[in-house]
């Protein structure tokens, strides 16, 4: 086989580029080499980073992997595809590209140019916002560690890596910022960033979906949908951060979100499309036996991921949003897109609370509800792949129906926190909520029998039992196409 054939049709670049030098120790389209001192420390904190990969990074051993990478920032043919060493891929810093003529659009500073440097008085929540990014990129490669010992596909397996080689370099993107704004605050803050690891007792991750257990490659699926989701909305606001560089950044980490995502919406779909035949194959509604995943089961591991990825937005009232906002620290979603006056200051809106054992409903500042706000977005974009699935459940002619559960459904942040709320919106106590909660949530018994049809399939073009395979393959190749080569130890 050629190369030409093997590498594949990675779109050409066209228009005003930004390159990538890959001649560099550390790929970049930042000028590195003219800032020494920032190179050193970025070159000295790499050998920690590489150390880290190969403890804690993926467990499958590999010679090769079909991996995607960036060679340019611009909107057309960023990506070049080819078989790469995992261990020898090419992390880097890559920024969208400078508008000299950017703005702040919202907040105090609405209309003044965009800050090129940490402003004195906002340095200390700068630090915290892109710390607690950046804290979630290796979070969830630690998460997902040893996934591809149980990988359904060489197909999902080429995908799980592409997942975890570019969380690194999110990190990377973030560590950047550290190094380059914050001096030695920003070198220890980065080393840090090493050290916690998720699930740890003594030093675990800063959110707390990125110290749950993947257990399997149904929940990696919900983790991608639900959770890389909330980091798309994340990184949306701190897209529009007068801060230009943790702008720039975040708009080309949104593009590499996108396909985690993907990974996550097809995933999923591909498990209850799987599901969906074997009911229908042996009209019952617990395959397990057939060797697939029941939809009550998928509907649970749903539940739990979409109210774990809900804590992550914080409280519906905060004010440290208001004045992230109000500072041009961090926008709302989609900000310049809104038709209001991109301030705040005397708008409000409804919020929804618990009181006397009911729901209700307040209006509050909106300043003060943005992570609500942010949060309504999220709901409304997974409710897209929910919808999605379902078309897949009624083409298969099942009359079943998967659903978000509601806002207040096993909360453990903001005014749900403390109390107990059905998956249809229903507060109940305690007794009754330790009674039916093995009907809502995975149990014991249901993680265990998932995990029991996880058995690896790696040859090509195969599929596991639980799964159907995908429409069509990775950058216009076959779904049988030798996305991943595995090293000899790996078969074992």
């Amino acid at each position: 086989m050629s190369i030409h054939s093997r590498t594949g049709a990675a779109p050409t670049p066209t228009g005003p580029l930004s390159r990538v030098d890959y001649s560099e120790r550390i790929p970049n389209n930042v000028d590195l080499a003219s800032d020494r001192r920032l190179q050193r420390a970025l070159e000295g904190w790499q050998p920690k980073f590489l150390d880290w990969w190969k403890q804690l990074g993926p467990a499958l051993p590999t010679k090769d992997v079909y991996l995607r990478t960036a060679i340019a920032v611009g909107r057309d043919g960023w990506a070049h595809f080819d078989h790469v060493p995992m261990d020898q891929y090419r992390w880097g810093i890559f920024l969208a590209e400078r508008d000299p003529d950017r703005k702040v659009n919202f907040g105090k500073h609405k209309g003044e140019p965009a800050w090129q440097e940490v402003p004195g008085e906002h340095r200390a929540d700068l630090l915290r916002l892109i710390v607690v990014q950046g804290d979630t990129e290796p979070a969830s490669v630690e998460q997902q560690r040893t996934l591809g010992r149980t990988a359904p596909s060489i197909y999902d397996l080429r995908n799980l890596f592409q997942v975890n080689v570019e969380e690194g370099r999110h990190l990377w993107a973030m560590v950047y910022l550290l190094h380059a704004y914050f001096g030695r605050e920003g070198r220890e803050e980065a080393e840090q960033l090493l050290k916690r690891n998720s699930g740890d007792l003594d030093a675990p991750r800063i959110l707390g979906a990125f110290n749950e257990e993947t257990t399997d490659w149904l929940q990696f699926f919900m983790f991608t949908y639900f959770t890389d989701r909330d980091g798309k909305y994340q990184l949306g606001t701190l897209k529009e951060s007068a801060f230009d560089p943790l702008a720039r950044t975040c708009e080309f980490m949104l593009k590499e979100e996108a396909h985690h995502m993907f990974v996550g919406t097809t995933g999923v779909q591909r498990t209850v499309e799987r599901t969906a035949e074997l009911m229908k194959e042996h009209d019952t509604a617990d395959i397990f036996p057939y060797g697939g995943i029941p939809l009550d089961v998928i509907q649970k591991y749903l539940n739990f991921q979409f109210s774990v990825s809900m804590d992550l937005f914080g409280s519906e009232q905060s004010t440290n949003a208001g004045n992230y906002y109000t500072s041009g620290l961090k926008g709302r979603w989609m900000e310049i897109r809104r038709s209001d006056d991109h301030v705040l200051l005397d708008a409000t809106r409804e919020m929804r609370y618990v009181e006397d054992g009911a729901i209700k409903t307040k209006t509050v500042p909106m300043l003060s509800a943005l992570n609500l706000d942010l949060r309504d977005e999220y709901v409304a974009d997974c409710a897209n792949g929910v919808r999605r699935w379902n078309q897949a459940l009624e083409d298969a002619g099942l009359d079943e129906r998967l659903y978000l559960p509601h806002e207040g459904f096993n909360r453990k942040v903001g005014v749900y926190a403390g109390h107990r709320i059905t998956p249809q919106g229903e507060v109940i106590d305690e007794a009754i909520w330790q009674d039916r909660v093995g009907d809502w949530l995975p149990t014991r018994q249901d993680r265990e029998n998932v995990a029991a049809l996880m058995v690896p399939e790696y040859e090509y073009g195969k599929f596991a039992g639980w799964i159907a395979p995908p429409k069509v393959g990775i950058n216009d190749q076959p779904v049988e196409f030798d996305y991943v080569h595995l090293a000899e130890e790996g078969l074992v």
